[in-house]
């Protein structure tokens, strides 16, 4: 069967922060499923004033004349319910359903967050590094209150995600460990995470690893490898060398096929 999609009569509206993983997971669903939207970007804590009139806090917002969807998760949920069965993120067989969604939920719940905390905590400290990501494509104001904002919003960062020396040196662990999960799964030699098509697992793990692998083709721009700490690039080129790393990688080659 042929994949055609019958796009609403006006297109969605996904807001976002540049930098999140989380909303770069929603990103890839709207491209990969070819949905007409339009990006709304927004540097924190300003992305709240877009958010709270939609009903939600966090970021991705997807608002649709459907309804309002404020969880990544939820918009994949959304967008694979109105898809044809060929395009679906989600397995039609029940048992590769549920394996998609276990490795959606631990991706989610664990990589997500340890990258995140991983990454801050690298370059929190860097106004020109935040600057680049956390600005890109934001509204002419928001960029020009950044220098005014950053002190308060980074400090607001640390607090809410915990940023430390010790949590980051557990979310480190935690990124190898759900590597090595997936190392193990990819030993057989599959091209894909959970059966022979791509899935929600495969956008997940590769959206929220992406900060550990940093790779060329990440619609967000990268950070130059020269800008950021030598610490950081080493473990970066590590990870790339992992089984997990290069299937990132070439996931993010294949993003726009």
């Amino acid at each position: 069967m042929k994949t055609t999609i019958e796009n609403p009569t006006k297109p969605f509206c996904l807001i976002t922060i540049p930098i999140s993983h989380y909303c770069e997971k929603a990103r890839w669903a709207l491209d990969k499923l070819k949905f007409t939207y339009v990006e709304k970007r927004h540097t924190p804590p300003l992305h709240l004033l877009a958010t709270n009139r939609v009903g939600g806090k966090t970021t991705p917002v997807l608002v649709t004349e459907t309804g309002i969807f404020i969880d990544s998760t939820d918009i994949l949920r959304y967008l694979d319910s109105i898809v044809p069965s060929d395009a679906k993120l989600y397995p039609i067989d029940p048992n590769q359903c549920q394996e998609v969604e276990k490795l959606e939920d631990l991706f989610n719940s664990q990589l997500g967050p340890a990258t995140r905390s991983w990454g801050y905590f690298h370059i929190m400290n860097d106004y020109k590094i935040m600057q680049s990501r956390w600005c890109q494509g934001v509204p002419f104001f928001e960029r020009a209150l950044f220098p005014i904002l950053f002190p308060i919003t980074r400090s607001l960062a640390q607090r809410k995600f915990n940023i430390n020396p010790e949590s980051a040196a557990q979310a480190y662990d935690t990124i190898q460990s759900i590597f090595e999960q997936v190392n193990k799964l990819l030993l057989d030699g599959r091209t894909y995470l959970v059966g022979d098509k791509f899935s929600a697992a495969d956008l997940t793990f590769a959206a929220l690893a992406a900060p550990a692998v940093l790779p060329p083709e990440h619609p967000m721009r990268s950070v130059s490898y020269q800008n950021l700490p030598r610490k950081l690039v080493s473990k970066i080129n590590a990870f790339r060398k992992t089984p997990a790393g290069d299937f990132v990688l070439r996931l993010y080659r294949d993003r726009n096929s």
